[in-house]
């Protein structure tokens, strides 16, 4: 007894010789559907492989060790932390409170007993072969078996004396050092060997040396300090082995102490989310994806995997379609010999159902290889090595079945319309007349609608991108659905044209069949590109509209801040070496403590630092500070916040922007930085030089014409003071100022004074930097020797050169014109392959009444290009929508951010938000017309002119 089973086996036989017999069609369609299962497939396989298991995570963060256990840093008060140790706050709330700071001894909260490592770390500028570079130094035992995972020993040995170290081969590439080399640090003397090199696996590109605790940071801290510098930051805790581990509980109680806890225990075995104090605690249920927000995800992704469905299916269909009519012998005798229709649409569906499988195979087993192959290249680029080889079988096995779906899926309308060739059609190789769904278009036309609707209330009403691109979708879908409709359109155009283009637009038109998914196909391409092109042009006008230059055009600024900003004469030498200077400005900065503190003071004994007074008449109401702390915006209604922020002078001058440049936006410096940034006022000139202070910012200057600056030396009574809402103690000192008058822009300068000036009044300074304007802007050669010699100091320095608005879009856009110009002459060519298959008894008429052998090659031609044009037509109309749509989401998110920021008295950029919609024309015009005649042309160079004579088919 014959059953589906015998059928459809017999299908798979005959699909399976017919796509070995024809491998070039084969081929293409198995490379269109592989390539993206590949690009998933390793996708897939390069994820579950970087994700680390639990027991891989603690192994590279607390290697062997039971716990690590850190200060919160918070004076020992208790806290409440997550499972993973990387959260914590407070137990109580410190609303009008300071803020408990400072540390507390870890060690005593170490249970007796336990076996324990110290991890401590810091920074320094250590020397290398080049100059300096600025790394981290940790001071861990890493041969003791505790430590075991935390570093991996590349080459070498582990440090044994405490003078020798290891680095990690990043530092080492970087610093042009090797082992048996010896290194230190700047201001410190002592050297050290290196013996071994190291990399960590969670980070390969950090710069690190390791050696043993005590045996550098605390000598390195006191040489700098010797030196007059503020010593570095450093961090330690704790790795802790004791039996039984630590459970929730033991952490919790560990809490309590002010001590965070990273529990191996915890970690394996992690609580009940409602066993998690900090979970309770308000505005720390942030860290978990809401189930909203991964039902958006979702919609997304199976947004955009469905796009992607339809652009293979729009793209392998007539390809499958040229099988059919090639094959279309092979179907008739089927039917001819008792085959049904059912048995003819298994046949052509079980090509799409082989191609998928081979594909499915391909791709996967692809993605595998070159995975394996290219692991230390991935790993490299991610900056950290994979854990085990993570294989997914059932993700796997979806992707797989995603490509079979695919193949089904693009065979499905050629096996249909196989099926309904009469058996003697078949047979001769004659086409009848048929006439195209009436019921399809006005599908299409509904879908077109509803999506169009969709996507406009998701971008007017409820904001939803989802609904955006949802709807997008199913317009794009009804104009699919209603291309024979449209192309039926197109052929009215015919009238008009040449005898070669008016045969290839109603070829097109009488065999709607062929013609109606190949210009899907190229409608798809091209709409995807449009709506990606318009989109980024629009943006591209916005960020041009919206760009604020935060220097005059051509010139460069560079900053040191560190160490008292020592390095600054070096940078200078630097900048005037190679860059073409044309003025140069020095500048400085106010200090405030001892040598070498930092400009915001920092945490070291003798460091403060300055403020520019703001006097209280011209303080903006909306920031003044409230005694007792509190929001000084709260006593405003919404109303008089937006009047304050866009009519009260004090609230605009105080959201003036431009570059940072210091606290208050004072500068020491002379003329001739007025001269680089552009200031041509010769009674500014002369003001500066009279040793008053150049005010570019009235609210600094008070009624009598004077500033005020107050130099903070005990920063901790200052932060206390301002947590409180009074003003912070200090020496303030009086200068006489001169404003600037009209409005010129200063670019974040808000106030200037001379060396002279500040030493009169007795302020002390240190070098901060320099301002060049340049005869022309730096060439890459230029910049890249800078950057080089300035990486050769091992500090950070603050450069930036002005170089005016700056495309970012302008290769992508081309990129994606060259893409889809490549997807529509793809599939131009294959509804060419088509055409010609299909109007070879029409070319042997033609030859038969004397048309010179050129037609062939002519018509062709015309039929790619019609092909495509007609596609390119729809394509650009349908890739409009989506990126009309997410223009218009963004412009009420954006009005609304402005609204409500004018609403809390937040000042900003008081320019209301302007999100234009650009079309790309050029994209567009490149797509209009050199697609279509590009098609045209190399369909018509690679089809040949004469064509061989074929017998008469038997009847």
């Amino acid at each position: 007894m014959k059953t589906w089973f015998h059928s459809w086996r017999a299908a798979i036989r005959i699909a399976r010789r017919d796509a070995w017999r024809s491998k070039g069609r084969s081929a293409l369609v198995l490379a269109m559907i592989a390539l993206p299962i590949l690009g998933v497939s390793a996708l897939d396989l390069t994820y579950r492989s970087s994700q680390l298991s639990p027991a891989e995570k603690l192994e590279r963060t607390i290697g062997a060790a039971d716990a690590r256990f850190s200060d919160a840093q918070v004076n020992g008060v208790p806290i409440f932390q997550d499972p993973a140790g990387e959260m914590h706050t407070t137990v109580k709330d410190y609303e009008d409170e300071p803020w408990p700071s400072g540390s507390t001894d870890v060690t005593k909260a170490i249970p007796a007993g336990s076996t324990v490592l110290t991890d401590g770390s810091g920074s320094a500028k250590l020397t290398t072969a080049h100059g300096l570079l600025g790394a981290e130094v940790r001071e861990l035992k890493a041969s003791d078996p505790i430590a075991r995972g935390i570093m991996t020993l590349l080459e070498g040995r582990f440090p044994e004396k405490n003078d020798e170290v290891m680095a990690t081969s990043h530092f080492l590439e970087s610093s042009g050092l090797s082992i048996g080399a010896t290194l230190s640090a700047r201001n410190f003397d002592r050297p050290y060997r290196i013996v071994g090199s190291y990399e960590l696996p969670d980070s390969l590109t950090t710069d690190q040396v390791n050696a043993l605790p005590g045996a550098f940071l605390a000598p390195y801290a006191k040489a700098v300090e010797k030196a007059g510098l503020p010593a570095p930051d450093l961090s330690v805790s704790y790795l802790v082995r004791k039996s039984g581990g630590f459970t929730w509980n033991t952490v919790k109680e560990i809490n309590t102490r002010g001590v965070a806890v990273v529990s191996r225990a915890v970690l394996l075995d992690p609580p009940a989310e409602s066993e998690v104090p900090l979970n309770q605690k308000e505005g720390f249920r942030g860290y978990e994806t809401s189930s909203e927000a991964s039902a958006a995800d979702l919609a997304s992704l199976a947004t955009v995997v469905g796009l992607a469905m339809l652009e293979i299916c729009l793209l392998a269909g007539p390809a499958f379609a040229v099988g059919a009519r090639r094959s279309r012998r092979q179907l008739g005798l089927v039917g001819a010999n008792g085959g049904a229709r059912s048995h003819i649409r298994a046949i052509v569906l079980s090509g799409g159902l082989v191609i998928g499988v081979a594909a499915a195979v391909t791709g996967i087993v692809l993605a595998l290889v070159l995975t394996l192959v290219l692991e230390p290249v991935l790993e490299d680029a991610m900056g950290q090595r994979f854990g085990a080889f993570d294989i997914r079988p059932l993700e796997l096995l979806g992707i797989a079945l995603l490509a079979v779906l695919t193949g089904l899926l693009a065979a499905v309308v050629p096996a249909f319309t196989a099926s309904r060739q009469t058996v003697l059609a078949s047979l001769t190789g004659r086409r009848g007349v048929r006439r195209s769904s009436r019921v399809l278009p006005v599908i299409g036309l509904v879908a077109l609608l509803i999506g169009g609707a969709v996507a406009l209330f998701g971008s007017m009403v409820s904001q939803q991108v989802v609904l955006v691109a949802a709807g997008s979708a199913l317009a794009e879908l009804g104009v699919v659905a209603m291309t024979p409709a449209l192309v039926g359109l197109f052929g009215r155009t015919g009238r008009w044209l040449p005898l070669s283009p008016r045969l290839a637009l109603r070829d097109a038109v009488r065999n709607r069949g062929r013609t109606a998914p190949a210009v899907a196909a190229v409608l798809a391409a091209v709409a995807g590109t449009v709506a990606v092109s318009t989109y980024m042009a629009s943006r591209e006008a916005q960020n041009r509209a919206g760009y604020e230059a935060t220097l005059p055009y051509g010139v460069a600024a560079a900053f040191v801040q560190e160490e008292g900003g020592r390095d600054a004469p070096a940078v200078r030498d630097a900048v005037q070496r190679n860059f073409p200077v044309d003025v140069r400005a020095d500048v400085a900065r106010i200090s405030v403590g001892k040598p070498g503190c930092a400009p915001w003071g920092g945490e070291g004994a003798g460091c403060g630092r300055y403020e520019v007074v703001v006097p209280p008449a011209n303080e903006c109401p909306l920031y003044a500070s409230v005694p007792g702390g509190g929001d000084p915006a709260e006593k405003y209604t919404p109303e008089q916040r937006r009047k304050l922020v866009t009519e009260d002078w004090r609230c605009k001058e105080s959201a003036s922007s431009g570059m940072y440049v210091s606290d208050g936006g004072l500068l020491i410096g002379d003329a001739s930085l007025l001269k680089v940034l552009g200031v041509d006022d010769p009674a500014t000139e002369k003001a500066l030089a009279d040793g008053r202070i150049v005010a570019f910012n009235r609210t600094l200057v008070d009624g009598k014409g004077t500033i005020g600056i107050k130099q903070i030396t005990d920063i901790a009574a200052a932060d206390k003071a301002s947590q409180e809402g009074r003003p912070a103690p200090g020496k303030v000192s009086t200068l006489p100022a001169y404003l600037v008058p009209g409005e010129k822009k200063s670019y974040g300068l808000q106030a200037l004074m001379t060396p002279a000036t500040a030493k009169a009044a007795g302020l002390s300074t240190a070098p901060l930097g320099l301002y060049v304007s340049t005869e022309r802007l730096p060439d890459s050669e230029q910049r890249q020797k800078l950057d080089s010699d300035l990486a050769k100091l091992g500090g950070n320095v603050e450069l930036h050169l002005e170089e005016g608005f700056v495309n970012e879009y302008g290769i992508v856009l081309l990129a994606l014109a060259v893409f889809a110009g490549l997807v529509t002459i793809g599939a131009a060519g294959i509804a060419t392959g088509l055409a010609q298959a299909d109007a070879e008894a029409d070319l042997k008429t033609l030859a038969a009444v004397g048309a010179p052998p050129r037609v062939r090659r002519t018509l062709s031609g015309f039929q790619c290009g019609v092909v495509a044009a007609m596609g390119v037509i729809l394509g650009s109309a349908a890739g409009l929508l989506p990126a009309v749509g997410l223009r218009l989401t963004e412009e009420r998110d954006e009005l609304r951010y402005y609204e409500q920021n004018l609403a809390e008295g937040w000042s900003g950029d008081l320019t209301p938000p302007d999100v234009p919609i650009v079309i790309p024309w050029e994209t567009l015009a490149g797509l209009l017309v050199a697609v279509p005649l590009g098609a045209a042309l190399l369909a018509a160079l690679v089809t040949r002119s004469r064509g061989a004579l074929a017998r008469r088919a038997a009847t």
